[in-house]
């Protein structure tokens, strides 16, 4: 298993309200490999009090731990440093460009 893999399985995870995945809006802040299978997912929402966080938080760790070699997941939510759009990847900005053009 490496951060890499679990990062592309994590680019898996939509996040239910803006229909972009996690990795791309930026609220992955990195993954912790603590040996034997288990690794720690540090992220963040877009908004502390997202109402959808255990359905997020869910998919997160299934999504981790559908990496081979990886046993268990865990999934530490921050809120430091706070999520901005500044951390959405170009691909998920040009996405959601393409949507509010569409939308007009």
């Amino acid at each position: 298993m490496s951060e890499e893999q679990i990062m592309t399985a994590l680019g898996e995870v939509v996040d239910p309200e803006i229909g972009i995945n996690i990795v791309d809006l930026g609220l992955v802040y990195g993954i912790e490999d603590k040996g034997n299978g288990e690794v720690v997912i540090e992220m963040t929402l877009t908004i502390p009090e997202c109402p959808l966080v255990d359905q997020i938080v869910a998919n997160v760790k299934q999504a981790a731990e559908s990496v081979e070699g990886v046993e268990q997941a865990e999934v530490k939510l921050v809120f430091e440093p706070k999520w901005t759009p500044a951390l959405i990847s170009d691909e998920a900005r040009e996405q959601i460009r393409s949507r509010q053009m569409s939308a007009t």
